[in-house]
């Protein structure tokens, strides 16, 4: 079994990432997968039936979205990233801007500010046009644990 700086430098130099996410059991169930294109990291939701949260309309749940956000700025800071200390999400603001179709979504996600040791990321997911995304969120992440003191 490798590690996951193991898997991050196997996905890096061969451009597939998909161990990186059958790491996440999350990412799995979503199936989600993920890819380069021109240097930016692009990830994808393939449709499901259990993904819709409203089958009247039908509509895919807002968790699975919101989820789907959140695992695209975790895989950008692993993909930028110089060390391999997976992030912790400390806030995530969600901002649902029309109705997610029961179709396949895309997720990319853009690192806004990194310090040494919170991040702040950006991700939108869109359906057929990256222009008009269904959702966008900012999300806030742990990227250095600090030291625990004794005492």
């Amino acid at each position: 079994m490798s590690t996951l700086l193991e898997q991050l430098e196997a996905a890096h130099e061969s451009g597939d990432f998909s161990a990186l996410v059958a790491a996440v059991p999350y990412a799995r169930f979503l199936g989600v997968t993920l890819e380069t294109r021109g240097g930016e990291l692009v990830g994808r939701m393939r449709y499901g039936d259990h993904l819709v949260g409203n089958p009247t309309v039908p509509a895919l749940h807002g968790g699975s979205l919101g989820a789907l956000l959140e695992l695209a700025a975790q895989f950008e800071l692993l993909y930028r990233a110089d060390s391999v200390l997976v992030p912790k999400t400390i806030t995530l603001t969600i901002d649902y801007l029309r109705s997610a179709k029961p179709v396949d979504t895309w997720v990319r996600a853009k690192v806004v500010r990194h310090g040494r040791r919170v991040a702040t990321v950006h991700a939108a997911a869109w359906q057929d046009d990256e222009a008009r995304p269904a959702a966008t969120a900012n999300v806030t992440m742990l990227v250095k644990a600090e030291p625990v003191s004794p005492g």
